[in-house]
């Protein structure tokens, strides 16, 4: 009896202490081939959570897709750029401030040198723009999936200032939605998956990041899955040309056998946002 209780109090120590995981895979709604590549690395692969981009085109058919896994987490993915030369967004709402002459979201929110005028911030930006757009994405995004779980910001646009940082703060209380970072968590080890010349280094690469998480600490791995496919041939900008190739690259990574049994034999577990008791983590900090 004492060594069957001995063995449980083992197993229940490794249980706390053994490192947990979420894979957070980006911008479902972005274009298709990335809506059925972020589904398929949630059914036979390890992301955990996605992130929604409710303004893109492809949104409504990544709204459906979600309805059939209601298990799967959701964050909001809040965006006021449009990078991709080649497909454009716009805003849910007037924000006069946020838009180039067309109507669409500048490309970046930094300037890129290759690029001159594109970014957010080479120009007069309004705040309340920001606020209003942000309110917009929410709102629609809480009615068509009402799950949703967290915030996320695309291209880093929620640190752009500190008055959009204190505005964004203000709204995830207001709609008890948490941001991303409220959760105190580590990054994956950077791994730069993007100078790996093949993708055999690129899975080395990762499963060494697996070996190196540590005890008792919850880390996050951000990617953005997508399919092997023509619609994605012609996307990209200045400065990132291979999208197709590396976007679904990432998708092989995701479900890919070695990796999977990796983090079995590791006992590293897998969570989301939704399973995190952020409201203990607040009461802590």
């Amino acid at each position: 009896m004492i060594f069957i209780l001995s063995i449980l109090a083992m197993k229940r120590s490794f249980a706390q202490e053994t490192p947990k995981l979420i894979i957070r895979s980006d911008d479902i709604g972005s274009f298709s081939a990335a809506n059925h590549a972020i589904i398929e690395t949630y059914k036979n692969g390890i992301t955990t959570s996605v992130e929604l981009m409710i303004n893109c085109p492809w949104a409504p058919e990544a709204i459906k897709l979600l309805e059939e896994f209601p298990d799967l987490d959701v964050g909001v993915h809040l965006m006021i750029t449009s990078e991709w030369e080649n497909v454009k967004w716009r805003p849910l709402t007037e924000v006069p401030s946020l838009v180039d002459d067309n109507g669409y979201f500048y490309s970046f929110i930094y300037p890129n040198q290759n690029v001159p005028n594109a970014a957010i911030l080479e120009h007069n930006w309004k705040l309340e723009d920001i606020e209003k757009e942000f309110r917009a994405q929410i709102e629609m995004a809480k009615k068509l999936v009402p799950r949703i779980s967290h915030i996320s910001t695309h291209m880093g646009c929620g640190n752009m200032h500190q008055d959009v940082k204190n505005m964004l703060a203000k709204l995830s209380i207001e709609y008890d939605l948490p941001q991303d970072y409220d959760y105190g968590l580590k990054m994956f080890p950077n791994i730069q998956l993007n100078k790996q010349k093949d993708f055999d280094a690129k899975v080395l690469a990762f499963l060494d990041g697996l070996d190196s998480l540590k005890s008792g600490e919850v880390y996050i791995f951000v990617e953005h899955p997508a399919q092997d496919v023509s619609e994605m041939e012609h996307v990209g900008h200045e400065g990132y040309r291979n999208v197709r190739q590396d976007r679904s690259e990432v998708t092989k990574l995701l479900t890919h056998p070695k990796i999977k049994e990796r983090i079995l034999n590791l006992g590293i577990e897998l969570i989301d946002f939704k399973s995190i008791d952020y409201k203990s983590i607040k009461e802590k900090s």
